[in-house]
């Protein structure tokens, strides 16, 4: 039973991340019947290319979620987001109840095969499979940047399609696994939803109309390094990591979202002048930190061997007057977790601009003072 849920999770992440056009058909004809169920008429489809191209076809009055009208009553969107909110508590108090009378060891973050052979119940190693790995994979990795850019864009209250996965694989696959029993109205119910999960991309129903994009034509992911649950992000060096047709999407590094001139045209000036942390490591890591130090002027003030990472080097610089308002410094280290493909990942740390040792700065990091570092065995 294990590896069938696993096989119908790995199909279910495929339809999450597929670039194959939308089956137009089956979405228009699930979507009519989640019309159907709130009382609403069919509604008239617009297809788009991609989510951004949505904004300019949706004339929305602002939604207050603090106003709510009573349940069943309001716009179309807020009916339908009622319907789903019951359906989904409805299943998950059936296993979620279950699940809370089994004995702990839940192997949350173990392979879900080593630990069925640990005797861990199947609903408990299911758990984290099918709720933990999806969701992240799907919601958050992949859907997260590309909510982001779309409020960035105008934002519109939406649902997800494909990226509705990351709720929609836990209720299907125990049900087809024998392991959450429906009854037929329910599960007419959600196979509308997971119907249209496998056959769009993101839309957004209106009263009379119903705006669906496309699928992306391109979705570039990597391994999640250490996730023993199969987690993927997004990553993509020479480009969109998402891709629609008419150009949208976003770019990541190694599952950081960033602008697009960290891909095309990283300088330290650019650098320089970006005040969020995470896009500036991103860009120096698409420079390479060689490059970046030769390029931005960085002088080696002093190196040491790590204490806390026995067979690295710890590399300080001075930052030039023109980079920084202060005297600053920079210490590059090397981490100390291996990563999937069996390297250790460089990084630079701000550090203040008197200090003249490389093991005082990495201690200052962790605010210890040099001797305190060089005590440790070995840092992560």
């Amino acid at each position: 039973m294990l590896e069938q849920a696993l096989a119908l999770r790995d199909d279910w992440l495929g339809r999450a991340l597929s670039t194959e056009p939308a089956d137009r058909p089956a979405a228009e004809a699930a979507i009519t019947g989640l019309y159907r169920l709130v009382g609403a008429p069919p509604p008239r489809f617009v297809w788009v290319p991609s989510p951004g191209a949505a904004i300019g076809h949706l004339d929305d009055e602002r939604i207050d979620v603090r106003n709510l009208p009573p349940r069943g009553e309001g716009p179309l969107p807020v009916r339908l987001a009622d319907r789903m909110m019951e359906l989904r508590h409805r299943l998950r108090g059936r296993f979620t109840r279950r699940m809370s009378l089994a004995p702990p060891g839940t192997g949350r973050r173990e392979d879900p095969r080593a630990a069925l052979r640990r005797r861990v119940p199947l609903d408990d190693v299911l758990h984290p499979v099918l709720g933990e790995a999806v969701r992240a994979t799907v919601h958050e990795n992949v859907g997260g940047p590309l909510r982001a850019e779309f409020a960035q864009a105008g934002g519109a209250f939406t649902w997800y399609g494909q990226h509705d996965a990351g709720w929609l694989t836990a209720f299907d696959v125990r049900c087809r696994v024998g392991l959450l029993r429906t009854s037929d109205a329910e599960d007419a119910e959600l196979g509308r939803w997971v119907a249209v999960a496998r056959s769009c991309g993101w839309w957004w129903p209106r009263d009379g109309t119903c705006v669906v994009a496309e699928r992306p034509v391109e979705v570039h992911t990597e391994p999640v390094p250490g996730s023993a649950l199969g987690v993927r992000r997004l990553h993509h060096g020479d480009g969109l990591a998402v891709r629609y047709s008419d150009g949208w999407g976003v770019h990541s590094w190694h599952g950081t979202r960033v602008p697009d001139w960290v891909m095309t045209d990283p300088t330290p000036e650019r650098i320089r002048q970006t005040a969020n942390v995470e896009v500036r490591r991103c860009a120096i890591e698409r420079i390479g930190w060689d490059a970046y130090i030769d390029q931005a002027g960085l002088t080696l003030v002093n190196t040491a061997s790590d204490p806390g990472n026995p067979g690295c080097e710890l590399r300080l610089y001075s930052l030039p007057p023109s980079l920084l308002a202060a005297p600053a410094r920079v210490l590059l280290a090397v981490n100390g977790s291996v990563e999937r493909d069996g390297r250790r990942r460089r990084y630079g740390l701000s550090v203040p601009g008197d200090i003249d040792d490389p093991v005082a700065a990495a201690g200052w990091s962790y605010g210890l003072t040099a001797a305190q570092y060089a005590r440790l065995q070995r840092r992560t």
